[in-house]
């Protein structure tokens, strides 16, 4: 039997978490690769996964990518990511989510969760019943944090576009937008206001449609968006959505969105940058979440939390910079700032 830590995405995480209980058929997977920084901090994504071997890979990829994440926007948190795994019919029920929650209590504040992927606002306020390492509550927990990872994703897309493209207006720019969610519809509508063309694809055709209607924008097929020539790709649906194929065949000057861990494998960095395809790495651009939700570590208030937002373009460019003086990809580069950061 092979060990799970010569798994390729185990990357000596401190703590694993395998959750079983039986009285309400919950299945989670706690993962926490770093508390260098503090508590491992990072959501709890609800999702169907085809075999358990993909929601292994998942929870170190996410929490891996959370120590990032966290350490680049200069906050106080290590990085941690939950998985629960859900049946075909994406049952959750609240005997579901108070056993998950005593997980979390069990670990004595070493993780906190918050809202990710299939998981409700709502859903985080029942689980904070039952304890205290949740962030992003309503109120002064800042709430749901999409529209403020969809300020950070615009904020970067405008940077991608001023280096891509040499220009400073988005009045005309084209962006293809994959999943159009809290952070894609968000991002879509920034953009719109800015005179951006868009087109855009989700999973779900009908909320796609009615973006579309909304902002005047192109709507395709989810399995057609990758084939679209944009001036910008914009991801933010799920992970791995940039494979080495896709790399080498996507049209566009720049990929700027979301999504979490995009690369499918690392390699696509490369052929990126090979082809003149500028890259924004994601966990990057897409901290505004975490940023907002983990105002309870620093005390932070709305005007602070957008002051760090405002960071993430500059951020970019440093990376950017970087990556043209020395060869690396702009991947390699903001992993080896962030590794630093987090001491390894």
């Amino acid at each position: 039997m092979t060990a799970f830590w010569t798994q390729p995405d185990y990357d000596d995480h401190e703590v694993v978490h395998f959750v079983h209980d039986r009285a309400s058929g919950l299945r989670a997977i706690i993962a926490m690769h770093s508390t260098h920084l503090g508590p491992a901090a990072g959501g709890t994504r609800f999702w169907h996964y085809a075999e358990p071997g993909a929601a292994i890979v998942d929870a170190l990829r996410l929490s891996r990518g959370m120590s990032y994440k966290n350490a680049m926007a200069g906050l106080k948190a290590g990085g941690g990511k939950a998985v629960i795994l859900a049946d075909k019919d994406r049952t959750k029920t609240p005997e579901m989510l108070q056993a998950f929650a005593r997980a979390v209590e069990g670990l004595g504040g070493r993780y906190i969760t918050a809202q990710d992927v299939g998981m409700s606002e709502q859903d985080m306020v029942d689980i904070s019943q039952h304890t205290q390492s949740v962030a992003g509550l309503p109120g002064g927990g800042g709430g749901s944090p999409g529209p403020y990872t969809a300020r950070g994703v615009f904020l970067g897309i405008k940077a991608a576009v001023k280096r891509a493209l040499g220009v400073d207006s988005l009045e005309g720019v084209h962006v293809a937008l994959q999943g159009v969610g809290s952070v894609g519809g968000g991002t879509a509508r920034h953009l719109a206001e800015e005179g951006a063309r868009l087109t855009l694809a989700d999973v779900d055709s009908e909320r796609a449609q009615a973006l579309g209607k909304e902002l005047g924008a192109s709507v395709v097929a989810s399995d057609e968006i990758l084939a679209i020539e944009a001036d910008v790709f914009s991801p933010n649906a799920l992970g791995a959505v940039i494979t080495e194929e896709v790399a080498k065949a996507i049209k566009v000057k720049a990929v700027a969105g979301g999504a979490n861990n995009q690369l499918a494998t690392g390699s696509e960095g490369r052929i990126l940058a090979e082809r003149g395809i500028l890259y924004a790495p994601d966990y990057v651009i897409n901290a505004g979440g975490i940023i907002t939700v983990m105002r309870i570590i620093d005390d932070s208030d709305n005007a602070r939390v957008h002051a760090k937002i405002d960071e993430i373009p500059g951020r970019l460019q440093e990376i950017w910079a970087e990556s043209e003086a020395n060869g690396l990809t702009p991947a390699e580069v903001a992993d080896a700032m962030a590794k630093k950061l987090i001491g390894r």
